[in-house]
């Protein structure tokens, strides 16, 4: 199999890496606003989970909302316990680099984080994301409750209306599931562009905005 349809393919369970038991080291705030990056949150916020591509810019776009408490970068919806990017990269962990946002559900709603989401990448190109190519650029909305994944079906389905009427002929290829174990990147990685402001962003879109019906 060659190296690209490695990386396009996700492994079975016996197929992927080992893993290890101990989680990253990292800086115990956010780069940007000095939150906490890790738990516990103040109990009246609700985190959201999303997969739209190189994990630098997509976190970029949601510190950038007013009435997000925290954002971090991470791996899951694989099989590889606390992974490193290196072993991400392969396509061999079966994990897709995700975003974490923290938010208070009284001043943004989870309907706004997803208009974000779908505005920001192009959900139809399956195991990539613009020049981006492997499943761990997949595009993917990982769930923390019931309303979560009523509202997550719908917006995705109003999109693909949306699409449609514009003349796209592809399908979303999001995947929509309950939220997996969420595994920290390393502590380069966090708030990346805020470190490094000229750094690559890969991120696209499909030139059709997302509206909420």
């Amino acid at each position: 199999m060659s190296m690209f349809n490695r990386k396009t393919r996700l492994p079975t369970k016996n197929d992927a890496l080992p893993g290890r038991q101990e989680a990253m080291p990292l800086s115990s705030c956010h780069y940007v606003n000095g939150n906490p990056i890790k738990p516990p949150f103040p109990a009246e916020l609700q985190k959201a989970v999303f997969g739209l591509g190189c994990f630098w810019g997509a976190e970029r776009k949601f510190w950038q909302l007013d009435a997000i408490y925290s954002t971090a970068v991470g791996y899951a919806g694989g099989y590889t316990p606390n992974p490193n990017y290196e072993e991400v990269c392969t396509g061999l962990t079966g994990h897709n680099e995700v975003v974490l946002a923290v938010y208070d559900p009284a001043k943004v709603t989870y309907e706004t984080l997803l208009q974000v989401f779908w505005q920001t990448h192009d959900p139809t190109q399956g195991m990539r994301q613009g020049n981006d190519v492997g499943s761990q650029y997949r595009s993917g909305i990982y769930v923390s409750n019931d309303e979560q994944m009523t509202a997550a079906i719908s917006s995705r389905d109003q999109y693909q209306k949306q699409l449609k009427e514009a003349g796209h002929v592809t399908m979303i290829t999001t995947e929509i599931i309950a939220a997996p174990e969420f595994y920290y990147a390393e502590d380069y990685h966090q708030q990346y562009m805020a470190k490094n402001p000229a750094g690559y962003c890969g991120l696209g879109g499909t030139g059709v905005p997302y509206h909420f019906k």
